[in-house]
């Protein structure tokens, strides 16, 4: 199968998963950053469990990459715009009520307020895209 078709038909299987657990739900996610609904934090630690254990089985059992070294995964350093960058993203998600992965769904969805989150992710990449070219400190 083309690579790229593999990726499309992740993309949409992850996106149909997104969509059947709540997380394009609006009140869904306001639910959980007020404390109300803990069904979207499940659903995080489940996935932050799983992935953690693919890393684990992948360091253990990866086969070296094309130019023959060994895998090598390594940790990115926290940089002085990681944490107001994150809390831009977490204010961000809390008000729209979506981050870059559930406001596809919700779009495929035909939710028409994640073409607004959208637009606004497209916005902010181009920005950060603009600052990097300009050899900005990020």
């Amino acid at each position: 199968m083309n690579k790229k078709l593999g990726f499309l038909v992740f993309g949409v299987l992850f996106g149909f998963a997104l969509s059947r657990v709540g997380a394009s739900e609006y009140d869904l996610i306001v639910g959980m950053f007020i404390g109300q609904d803990y069904t979207l934090v499940g659903v995080m630690v489940t996935a932050i469990i799983v992935g953690a254990l693919g890393m684990q089985v992948i360091k253990k059992f990866a086969e070296p990459v094309k130019s023959g070294e060994p895998l090598r995964i390594s940790y990115k350093e926290l940089k002085k715009w990681s944490i107001p960058g994150g809390l831009i993203f977490g204010l961000g998600w809390g008000i729209s009520g979506a981050c870059p992965g559930t406001v596809l769904a919700q779009i495929g969805e035909g939710k028409l307020f994640g073409l607004f989150t959208f637009a606004g992710m497209i916005c902010g990449t181009y920005i950060y895209a603009r600052l990097k070219e300009n050899n900005t400190e990020l």
